[in-house]
């Protein structure tokens, strides 16, 4: 998809997102070769899923995560990982996170969460899970489950009545998500729908019994490609998507909060300077920080129009863009009134090369280090880099603390 996000044409969003690796880019090794049978859904969900007790021994100091972005196929490798975690231990970044509900609603390892493997939408890509926890956090890095919420392409297998219809009969009357290369991609879980909430955050209770510090939410919002003209999302009782969000953002954290594991989301760094943008996707800044533990702003330079927040080339101007923009959510959420809740700001970096807008440059140590300093010098402590590959510009980091 080479084309630049725009407030003039917001529907392009998605696509902008999936080429840089924010979503489901064909590259990425998640989407690659995975089964597609599943069995029919119980009747009632509860008969697999006993509520686990608070676990406050999963507690910690808090910690000022700077992590980096793996693929549960990295993941899963020990070779390939310990690459990943040699970085992490001679560096400052002390947190990762990994895939665990992919892009396409597959859980990524076998036999932990029952709900998932009764279904049969599970992969073995991470074959030890316990061990990689415990290496983990034996080494104190803080650990983040990524968990995608709403883009589901299983949930067709057992519960297509979940998905988002569509008015026109395309594709079986099932919404499917129009990729960057004209072909349909996949489903998306229904957000008014309340037996989805259900049937999410009871397999995210079960992601939050494995040991992680942290559930990462992705795509918790609304799909952006331009044949949402004929999403067909059934009673909505009036509410726009942005108190739908809302609402299920309260829901879940509602029910995941007391087992001690904290909970952050996603959202679309355009959302904190356009009403447009958020009404579209559903995601409202003041709002949902008033939800979560964390949100992640997912602002890459590459990601803004030319002459966002007067920025002629935000590609070319990594620090101007991390400043801007994190300035600007730090005013919106300043509304907030003193002693109330209020979500930390982690935002997502950019640490790959936007080869296909023009202008664009090549990003490595340099931009990756502006776009830290950016965070830094507006009062940003935590941060998280994104790579689709996994690959990151270690000369741009500081070393790790001494001891």
């Amino acid at each position: 998809m080479p084309i630049k996000l725009s407030h003039a044409a917001p529907l392009l969003l998605s696509c902008a997102l999936a080429l840089s690796g924010c979503t489901s880019a064909p590259s990425k090794p998640d989407d690659a070769d995975i089964a597609s049978a599943a069995p029919a859904l119980p009747a009632h969900l509860s008969n697999y899923l006993p509520q686990p007790a608070p676990n406050l021994s999963i507690l910690r100091a808090p910690i000022e995560a700077k992590g980096i972005y793996v693929t549960s196929n990295i993941a899963g490798i020990s070779d390939i990982f310990a690459k990943r975690l040699q970085l992490l231990e001679d560096t400052e970044l002390n947190a990762v996170v990994i895939d665990v509900k992919a892009d396409q609603g597959y859980i990524t390892f076998k036999n932990k969460i029952p709900m998932a493997d009764d279904l049969g939408i599970t992969v073995n890509n991470i074959p030890n899970l316990d061990g990689l926890l415990a290496t983990l956090k034996e080494r104190g890095i803080y650990t983040i489950a990524r968990f995608v919420v709403f883009k589901d392409d299983t949930i067709i297998d057992h519960r297509p009545d979940y998905a988002i219809q569509v008015t026109d009969g395309a594709n079986g009357g099932i919404y499917r998500q129009k990729e960057w290369n004209g072909t349909y991609g996949s489903a998306w879980l229904n957000p008014y729908n309340h037996d989805v909430w259900e049937y999410t955050v009871d397999m995210a209770l079960q992601v939050a019994a494995l040991g992680f510090d942290e559930i990462q939410f992705d795509y918790v919002r609304f799909p952006t490609d331009a044949t949402t003209k004929h999403a067909d999302y059934g009673d909505t009782d009036g509410l726009s998507k942005i108190e739908v969000i809302t609402a299920f953002s309260q829901y879940a954290y509602d029910r995941i909060s007391p087992t001690g594991v904290k909970l952050s989301a996603d959202i679309f760094g355009t959302v904190i300077d356009s009403s447009l943008d958020a009404s579209l996707v559903g995601q409202d800044l003041v709002a949902l920080a008033k939800i979560y533990d964390v949100l992640c702003p997912m602002v890459y330079p590459s990601h803004y129009a030319d002459g966002s927040m007067g920025i002629e080339h935000p590609d070319l101007a990594p620090y101007d863009t991390i400043q801007k923009s994190m300035a600007l959510a730090l005013d919106k959420l300043s509304v907030i009134p003193d002693g109330e809740h209020v979500a930390i700001l982690r935002p997502w970096l950019q640490d790959f090369t936007a080869t296909w807008i023009k202008p664009h440059q090549e990003y490595g140590p340099v931009q990756l280090r502006e776009q830290i300093d950016a965070c830094h010098d507006v009062g940003l402590t935590e941060w998280l880099l994104w790579n689709p590959w996994n690959v990151y510009s270690a000369e741009g980091l500081e070393p790790a603390p001494a001891e």
